[in-house]
């Protein structure tokens, strides 16, 4: 399982391979998440800027991936090695927090997960908080060779009508409707809305897996299918590839998402409720 309970955390915080990451950002104030980490954070958490850890500034969308001999370093400056146990939390019901995870678990980690339900279930628990920060030992993190289950915007034009695209973003945004984020409205023709905050239940906890294997395929993803999942710039489709993976179904990212795709000079659009249809070839 890629989830952890607040209880069970709760437990391995005096375990040295046990390291905790507080990957709190938000869209509308990208800072405010650093300024929460400072007010109050779980004992021992290290805060992990999506914006300066886990993208880089160029490349394709708005959240590239850094290289992966650049995040290798990054682990390595937290203090983390390739035999920790990684724990990610955030206050969105793990929208960012498993941009940390897919990062880890793309280039092979062993063991990572995310805290279901995030800071709220864990003070909902009424477990410890802390505004200590603490000061990791460098170590060294062996750099893996790339990215794996990683797709390009010229690899998903390839794959219209053949494999199932999922949009993890708002059914409005899905839509063409209220984008005011990137270049144009709408989505990618064939893909399936797939807005992640329903892989949650109402507490903001994930579904069981039988759930999630359920929504999934009744969003089109075949037995045999690999889906691509997207959103606006490469993270909370992650969100979609943690549900998919706790299903038992792998998926891959498309890193540069709605960012990218809108972006291109000559982009295929739909708009509307429907996924609309794939391009002749």
């Amino acid at each position: 399982m890629a989830l952890i309970a607040a209880e069970a955390l709760a437990g391995r915080l005096a375990d040295p391979q046990t390291v905790i990451g507080d990957v709190r950002w938000y869209l509308a104030d990208p800072h405010q998440g650093r300024v929460e980490y400072e007010r109050g954070h779980l004992p021992g958490a290290r805060f992990v800027d999506l914006d300066t850890d886990l993208s880089v500034a160029e490349g394709p969308g708005r959240h590239p991936l850094p290289p992966v001999a650049v995040f290798c370093r990054t682990l390595g400056r937290m203090g983390i090695g390739p035999d920790h146990t990684v724990v990610a939390y955030d206050s969105s019901g793990g929208a960012i927090a498993a941009r940390l995870w897919w990062m880890l678990d793309s280039i092979g980690h062993r063991s990572a997960f995310v805290l279901d339900g995030g800071y709220q279930a864990w003070v909902e628990e009424g477990l410890p908080i802390t505004a200590s920060v603490p000061q990791p030992s460098p170590v060294d993190y062996p750099t893996s060779q790339e990215w794996r289950g990683v797709v390009n915007g010229d690899q998903v034009r390839s794959f219209l009508g053949r494999r199932t695209i999922l949009d993890a973003r708002s059914e409005d945004r899905y839509r063409g409707e209220n984008e005011t984020v990137d270049p144009r409205a709408g989505h990618i023709p064939t893909a399936r809305s797939a807005f992640f905050g329903k892989n949650l239940t109402p507490g903001g906890r994930f579904l069981p897996p039988e759930s999630l294997r359920l929504r999934y395929r009744e969003l089109g993803v075949g037995e045999s299918d690999t889906p691509v999942a997207y959103c606006g710039s490469g993270v909370t489709a992650c969100h979609n590839l943690l549900a998919l993976r706790l299903a038992g179904i792998p998926g891959d990212l498309y890193e540069g998402s709605w960012s990218d795709w809108s972006s291109s000079s000559d982009p295929l659009v739909a708009t509307g409720p429907r996924p609309g249809d794939a391009p002749p070839d």
